[in-house]
């Protein structure tokens, strides 16, 4: 462990995000495959289907295919399903099993908060029990569990049956649901129905603070409750800090972090990239300056809760970027120099010959 008190070192914005950057392989592409990228990253946000996790692993894996994500997901290999922050997230089916169990709390607090009294006084059990027969007979929707619900729990609004059923159940979406060129209803069933095996029934909320460091550290227990959700993370730390390097950030918060980690110089070379729409890298951390300045957060993250794709230059966010009937259109905020507009051109033309794009168009900047 690493300095104790007010001697444990400092790391500086730029210094975090070269680490966040390295960790998420947004320095330099990687050859690995799908699945351990997906497992590396515990995860990908997949609340807008189709395309997000698919740009997601486009933008950090070398010679990727949107067919690889796609058998995964066909193969039960890969699974849709509501996780962190209670949202949707394209996991691999060992993590689905192990991270759904850890999660429920999550779950719990954003049914009581939206759904709760409008549940009418139900069992909340018995609409569990009542919704895994009919998930488990054949995927169902949430407009359709909810209306085959309704007749036996006539308090309950039909949204709110359904919602019961999302919280209590490990519902997976099953495809065509998330597949890359094709898509369908968000049809559910149960995770141990379609993965034929059970939920983790002992799983480690500390291995699952491990993994978030290896993939979004150095990071404070703030910025691991903002990625996943969960609360009273303060005393998981603090058993884990023994085994950990400990740091300081500029105002002072501490910094938790893996002793053989990726941290590079905050000199390193980052490259121009793309980022997904509700990419990870900007949902993970209660402090989102080491990549994404302040001023900028408006402009990337709607105030109707939509996070738009965005453009990294020298691992900052610096532009966002859409793509509408074939055309790429990319906004920067700032100028640009002469090489960082000739690389986000590149990437452009890169993502084009990804999506099956016809054009490029690079707006002047702000």
């Amino acid at each position: 462990m690493s300095g104790t008190g007010g001697s444990l070192p400092v790391l500086g914005a730029r210094a975090l995000g070269r680490a966040l950057l390295a960790r998420q392989h947004l320095l330099a592409r990687s050859a690995t495959t799908p699945a351990v990228m997906l497992g590396h990253l515990v995860g990908l946000q997949a609340q807008a289907a189709p395309e997000p996790p698919y740009l997601g692993l486009w933008s950090r894996l070398e010679g990727f295919h949107p067919s690889e994500l796609s058998e995964l997901i066909e193969r039960r290999e890969a699974v849709r399903i509501a996780l962190h922050r209670a949202t949707i997230h394209l996991v691999t089916a060992e993590d689905c099993l192990a991270l759904r169990p850890l999660l429920q709390p999550v779950q719990d607090r954003g049914f009581a908060g939206n759904w709760g009294k409008r549940l009418g006084g139900e069992d909340p059990a018995a609409v569990h029990a009542r919704g895994r027969v009919l998930v488990e007979q054949e995927p169902r929707t949430f407009q359709q569990l909810g209306q085959l619900l309704a007749p036996d729990f006539p308090r309950a609004e039909p949204a709110a049956l359904a919602q019961a059923v999302r919280t209590g159940l490990a519902l997976v979406q099953v495809p065509p649901r998330g597949l890359w060129g094709r898509g369908g209803p968000a049809a559910h069933t149960t995770a141990e129905h379609w993965l034929g095996r059970r939920l983790d029934p002992a799983p480690s909320v500390e291995r699952l603070v491990l993994r978030y460091l290896a993939a979004f550290g150095p990071a404070s227990a703030a910025d691991v409750r903002k990625w996943c959700g969960l609360t009273g993370l303060g005393p998981v730390l603090t058993r884990l800090a023994p085994q950990l390097e400990l740091f300081r950030d500029e105002r002072g918060r501490t910094l938790y972090d893996l002793p053989q980690a990726p941290r590079p110089p905050e000199d390193t070379p980052a490259p121009v990239r793309l980022l997904a729409p509700f990419d990870n890298l900007l949902l993970s951390h209660d402090d989102r300056t080491r990549v994404l300045p302040e001023e900028y957060r408006p402009r990337i993250m709607t105030q109707n809760g939509i996070v738009l794709g965005s453009v990294l230059v020298d691992g900052l966010v610096a532009g966002s970027w859409r793509s509408d009937g074939g055309t790429l259109r990319i906004r920067p905020f700032a100028p640009l120099g002469r090489q960082a507009r000739a690389g986000l051109v590149d990437e452009g033309e890169r993502l084009l010959a990804f999506t099956g794009g016809e054009r490029l168009v690079v707006d002047q900047e702000d």
